[in-house]
């Protein structure tokens, strides 16, 4: 594995970052701006999506919680610091010196037979500990079979993979934001997946017959499921993302279709009727009950007799006499104008071809 030191980093963070950090600036103010003239306003996470957002997070935890030494099997030949080379029999005296017991397991005894030679230790740190030990029917002079055996075990995790991308983007949890990322998801779900596959069955599992130090053993198991987990919890954060974007209309916006504005525009129109004919019915009451009409018509008696003393008051004199003078209302032009609304009002719109359109 290549090492980076932090003085390559610096080096690289200074020599690029002069031409990095401008296009960044520029790429961030180009997305500002677009955001301010989109058509779409920004909108609060409806609360649906935080239930997708919650699967995606507990998929992208267990699997970072995966990659975790404390949850991988056993690797005898980093528990014993042995090499490749160390003879069957001194291995596992010094694996059940290190048992609580100081005897091998039922485990061991499975699988000290099954790794005496090289190519069956190279194929256990190939595909792992419990390949080796429970497969029935694999022979070290048939590599393929303990790679046919893996593959359940190695598609059970993206299975379990797929179902949270499943859920997260249905449109029972995810709505129709979450739907929108479900094949892109399906896709990516069933591309690490093979590609685990593929990297599993085209490998060089012989490469560590060549290795003498026991430090520089490639544990291909072992570093595939960091590398697995890694890519799941990836996958997990981007859908999330691209989730959260889209359905507060911050990137990915997709514009509604001439149904859909339609569809919103006769909502909004039943709704004003609806509220339209419920102020009939309150001005009916009030019409017809003497205690609230009573009650109006002390209202707009006061109303008048306060508006009276407004304009009678010097300063809005002075204002009214000022707007008029210098010719900032023009008093025809206001007079036509309520006269077309009011046109409008009785008449109609389609009968009054002066009328102001409501």
């Amino acid at each position: 594995m290549v090492q980076i030191s932090l003085g390559t980093l610096k080096t690289l963070l200074f020599t690029l970052g002069p031409f990095l950090l401008p296009k960044l600036i520029g790429y961030y103010r180009a997305y500002q701006a677009k955001a301010r003239s989109r058509p779409v306003p920004v909108r609060p996470l409806p609360s649906y999506i935080f239930t997708a957002l919650n699967i995606l997070f507990v998929s992208c935890l267990f699997a970072l919680i995966s990659t975790l030494p404390t949850f991988a099997p056993e690797n005898i030949f980093q528990v014993t610091s042995s090499r490749l080379q160390t003879p069957n029999d001194v291995l596992f005296n010094r694996l059940g010196f290190m048992r609580p017991e100081g005897k091998l397991t039922e485990a061991d005894e499975l699988l000290k037979p099954r790794i005496a030679s090289l190519d069956a230790r190279c194929l256990y740190l190939y595909y792992g500990p419990s390949i080796v030990t429970y497969c029935p029917f694999c022979l070290s002079d048939e590599p393929m079979s303990y790679f046919w055996y893996a593959i359940p075990m190695i598609l059970f995790p993206h299975v379990l993979h797929l179902f949270a991308l499943g859920a997260a983007t249905s449109t029972a949890i995810g709505g129709k934001e979450g739907n929108r990322w479900r094949n892109s998801a399906a896709m990516i779900g069933v591309g690490l997946a093979l590609s685990e596959c593929y990297w599993t069955g085209a490998g060089d599992w012989k490469a560590n017959a060549r290795v003498a130090r026991p430090e520089d053993l490639n544990h291909f198991h072992w570093n595939m499921r960091i590398w697995r987990g890694i890519g799941i919890a990836v996958t997990d954060a981007a859908l999330a993302a691209f989730i959260w974007a889209s359905s507060t209309n911050r990137m990915f916006v997709v514009p509604p279709t001439a149904a859909e504005r339609m569809e919103t525009a006769m909502k909004v129109l039943e709704i004003s009727r609806a509220r339209l004919g419920a102020l009939g019915i309150v001005r009916n009451v009030v019409v017809r009950d003497e205690g609230f009409r009573r009650k109006a018509e002390s209202y707009w008696r006061n109303e008048v007799q306060i508006m009276g003393e407004i304009m009678d008051e010097r300063e809005v004199v002075e204002g009214l006499r000022s707007a008029l003078g210098s010719g900032r209302v023009q008093f025809p032009q206001v007079e036509e104008d309520a006269r077309r609304f009011a046109d409008g009002i009785i008449v109609g719109p389609t009968s009054a071809p002066n009328a102001v359109p409501l």
